[in-house]
């Protein structure tokens, strides 16, 4: 079970938006706070990136470059940090499939991004996202992350010529962006060094306690028996999985039984009945109880809401 792809899609509530922009200098664009996480890459030319309240923190952008925002956090991109910003006006932009063009600035040297927005659910974000930094930038390097770098070479190409297929290519390529970025950095991270999320997924002992989890949630799983995955005693296993992903073994695997069924409303039509089996609950009454104190609602009006939201 690939823990990583299982624990974004939990969140997912809808496909990402974006937009290429094509700015030219002088040109600075402010954007709000959006719900969700928002990606940036630099196709083209250059740019600088920083947080809407502090232009000390701008990041120089080149071709190929990413920058991840956890949170959606307000943030400028800019020709230069002195260039004021604004907001994106609606007659900058010009819809093109397979995806909105905004054209910005002046008759200065071009640049040309891919920004997008992904759709996760705020409230329920799991703790795998919670522990990345707010802003992740990774810079274009030969040789490093060449998935990565292949994902962003794909984009580019399809948005300077698209051709049959490219509404459908597009959107494929921007999802699995998402996986790329945070493979990356999880990647990045000194694996001497590494804490949290970043060392337990590739932990040999806590990885694959979590993927048997993930794999079968329903099971009957004890500390022991996830121990005997992991290849340590249940104390062991016990100190270090809880140092690494900030909760006891077995409140994780309850959040997750209840993640797993609330994918299963949105998503399926599953009879709730079933939805409780495969979160590995024996009975209808016994999910309901736990469902309603983890998310304030019973399980059928958790459906019928997100099925209206979407």
């Amino acid at each position: 079970m690939d823990v990583l792809s299982e624990a974004l899609a939990s969140m997912r509530t809808g496909a990402p938006n974006s937009v290429r922009t094509d700015g030219r200098a002088p040109w600075a664009m402010r954007l709000p706070p959006t719900v969700g996480a928002g990606f940036h890459v630099v196709l083209h030319g250059t740019c600088w990136f920083y947080p809407t309240a502090d232009r000390a923190q701008a990041i120089a952008l080149g071709p190929g470059d990413v920058v991840f925002v956890r949170d959606g956090a307000g943030h400028v991109l800019a020709d230069h940090p002195d260039t004021t910003p604004e907001i994106p006006r609606p007659e900058q932009f010009v819809q093109r499939p397979p995806v909105g063009v905004l054209r910005i600035g002046g008759d200065g040297p071009p640049a040309s991004l891919l920004c997008g927005n992904y759709h996760l659910d705020g409230q329920r974000r799991h703790p795998l996202l919670r522990q990345l930094p707010a802003v992740i930038h990774l810079p274009a390097r030969h040789g490093k992350h060449p998935e990565l770098a292949a994902a962003v070479q794909l984009l580019g190409a399809e948005l300077d010529n698209p051709r049959i297929g490219s509404h459908g290519i597009v959107p494929a390529l921007i999802d699995s962006l998402l996986l790329y970025i945070l493979r990356a950095w999880i990647e990045d991270q000194p694996q001497a060094e590494a804490t949290g999320w970043a060392a337990a997924l590739r932990d040999p002992a806590v990885a694959p306690a979590l993927a048997a989890m993930h794999d079968d949630p329903a099971a009957a799983w004890t500390v022991q028996s996830l121990a005997d995955h992991a290849g340590l005693s249940r104390a062991a296993f016990a100190r270090k999985f809880n140092a690494m992903v900030g909760e006891p073994p077995l409140a994780y695997l309850t959040r997750w039984r209840l993640t797993t069924a609330a994918r299963l409303l949105r998503e399926d039509d599953l009879p709730i009945e079933k939805v409780a089996t495969r979160a590995g609950y024996s009975s209808e009454f016994a999910f309901g109880k736990a469902f309603k104190r983890e998310y304030g609602l019973a399980p059928g009006q958790y459906r019928r809401q997100a099925r209206a939201a979407a």
